[in-house]
């Protein structure tokens, strides 16, 4: 005790503050990384929430120091983190809504597809989306029974319990299909629903993280969803990317994260055997999501994602 009275409190610990100090400001400032090497901002918005993990190692750090100045220096952290995130604790969980959608990535190498519709299936979603689609067959016969109306589009697909108008892929500049558009002919009105894969990212040692291609497809289909004409929209998909990530600002500028308005916790769906980031994305624009969850894990590497909204 007496070592907390002394002069040397405040002296004690100037690297632990500097490291607080640093970490506060990597959080506060994280729109100013750059992107130019190795796509280096977009790789610390993807994983941004678990920065946070810094905090109470450092405090423990200043504890056993017996540093006041380090012990104030971690404020910064603190604060910025809980402005960050802080809402995505509580849950926002509502009751009501009238339209269910959910959305999952399958996985190409998924072995027991049919197991795995069905637990989508399960959620009692109105309007399910899949992508990573190899073998559309066994997916269809699995939902055939739930879903009156499906289209399959290159390796996405939508099944819905209402009719499907207007389905057409969209043209996210990959050279195949991996995006769609149907108009869903709901009992309160007709809903604009997109179903899209971003094109993966990488991290690579020599090149850091490599998502050129997922960034020129999220430009593609965020002027797709600035044209579409329909005042209700929803985006179901893997988009490769979280909601911080800058690089998706096309999409996430224009439409409204269910999971961050009416989840949950952050709602993390990847990888599957321990989920570190949310990349599958429900949004919406012209409606109120009501609750947002994931689902329990199938033979895929991806969290499936449901959310409620209100038309």
């Amino acid at each position: 005790m007496d070592r907390w009275r002394d002069r040397d409190v405040w002296r004690r610990g100037l690297v632990l503050a500097t490291l607080a100090v640093l970490l506060g400001l990597l959080m506060l400032l994280h729109t100013q990384l750059p992107n130019r090497v190795g796509n280096l901002g977009s790789l610390t918005e993807t994983f941004l929430p678990w920065l946070g993990l810094g905090i109470p190692v450092l405090l423990v750090l200043a504890i056993v120091r017996r540093s006041a100045t380090a012990l104030i220096a971690l404020l910064l952290p603190v604060v910025t983190w809980v402005n960050l995130f802080g809402g995505l604790l509580s849950d926002k969980t509502g009751k009501g809504g009238n339209f269910t959608v959910a959305t999952h990535n399958v996985n190409a190498e998924n072995p027991d597809p049919a197991a795995t519709a069905r637990a989508v299936a399960a959620s009692g979603a109105d309007v399910v989306a899949l992508e990573e689609l190899t073998n559309a067959s066994r997916y269809e016969k699995a939902l055939a029974g739930t879903y009156k109306h499906h289209s399959v589009q290159g390796t996405v697909g939508i099944w819905s319990k209402y009719p499907l108008e207007l389905v057409q892929p969209v043209d996210i500049r990959l050279g195949w299909v991996r995006a769609l558009r149907a108009t869903v002919r709901t009992p309160q009105g007709p809903v604009a629903v997109y179903v899209a894969h971003m094109p993966s990212v990488r991290v690579k040692f020599n090149a850091g993280f490599t998502a050129g291609q997922r960034d020129r497809s999220a430009e593609a289909l965020g002027q797709a969803l600035a044209q579409e004409p329909e005042k209700r929209v929803i985006l179901l998909g893997d988009l490769n990317g979280t909601m911080n990530d800058r690089s998706l600002a096309p999409i996430t500028s224009q439409l409204r994260s269910a999971q961050g308005a009416a989840g949950d916790g952050f709602g993390f769906s990847w990888p599957a055997s321990l989920p570190m980031a949310r990349i599958d994305q429900i949004m919406v624009r012209g409606m109120d999501p009501v609750s947002a969850w994931t689902l329990p894990a199938t033979k895929s590497d991806h969290l499936p994602v449901a959310a409620r909204v209100k038309i």
